[in-house]
Parts: structure tokens; C-alpha cells; sequence
């Protein structure tokens, strides 16, 4: 049980390394996937929406998305009803990578779930559901959330 932390943190230093080498022609780095597919769901999202969506620090955030603009894959506008926010909307740069970015997500799903049975691919997705629904929870409550 002790290895739990320990197998999950391998599972995603290997899926960064993966990402990093396919995202490299696309000019983006293997965090920034994640960001371009929330963004693209939630055009017009606030900095601090897309930090709740994630479960990223503020600032963390701050740093993606300024570097998403840099790149030309978002770009960022005034909240018409809220000057003080700006709003943070995919350009078709991050709208054309997309599908390139699934399929990448696709790649690495199956690379890591080859040689398990429809079964057990069933139980590991109920699984890592409970365990990001406890990560979710513990999470919220150290940010001043809730049980």
C-alpha cells in the first residue's frame, strides 16, 4: 500500500516524458496539453475558474496561461462585465492542435492498460475515480473547502 504514491508518481513523470517528446513539434509543453483541452472546453474561463477546474495553483495557472499567449494558443480579454477580469479564450492555434493532443492521450492510455482485460481496465477506471474523488476532497479541504 505504501507504493501506491510512489507507482502513481512514476505513471506521470513517464507520461510527462512521453507528452514532452510528441508535444515537441507542436511547441508545447506536456503541462500545457491539459490547459489548451480545459480551455477549449471553457472559452471565455477565468484564471481563477481554470484553477478550480485543475486543481492548479493560482499562480501556477498565471504561468501557463502567459505562456500559452506568448505561444499564440490563447489569448486573453477584458470580462465585459468585469474589467478587473480578463477571460481566457483558445485561438484556432489551440483549437488546430487539439485533436493532436487527444490522440496523444489516446496513445498513452492504451500504452499503459496493454495486456489488461476489458475487465480489469473496468475496475482501474472505478479505481482511479474513488482515488481522485478522495484527492479532489482532501484537496478542498486544504484550500478552506469542505468535507
Amino acid at each position: 500500500m505504501a507504493r501506491i504514491m510512489r507507482n502513481v508518481g512514476e505513471v506521470w513523470r513517464c507520461a510527462n516524458l512521453y507528452r514532452t517528446e510528441e508535444y515537441e513539434a507542436l511547441g508545447i509543453g506536456s503541462y500545457q496539453d491539459s490547459y489548451i483541452v480545459d480551455i477549449c472546453a471553457h472559452p471565455g474561463v477565468t484564471q481563477e475558474q481554470l484553477s478550480k477546474i485543475m486543481y492548479v495553483h493560482k499562480s501556477n495557472v498565471a504561468r501557463q496561461v502567459s505562456s500559452l499567449e506568448e505561444k499564440g494558443f490563447v489569448e486573453r480579454r477584458p470580462d465585459p462585465a468585469d474589467r478587473r477580469n480578463l477571460l481566457v479564450y483558445p485561438t484556432q492555434k489551440a483549437v488546430a492542435v487539439l485533436d493532436k493532443i487527444r490522440a496523444v492521450h489516446a496513445q498513452w492510455r492504451e500504452r499503459l492498460l496493454e495486456g489488461f482485460s476489458e475487465e480489469e481496465r473496468a475496475a482501474i477506471g472505478v479505481y482511479l475515480e474513488r482515488l481522485a474523488e478522495n484527492a479532489k476532497r482532501a484537496a478542498s479541504v486544504r484550500r478552506g473547502g469542505e468535507r
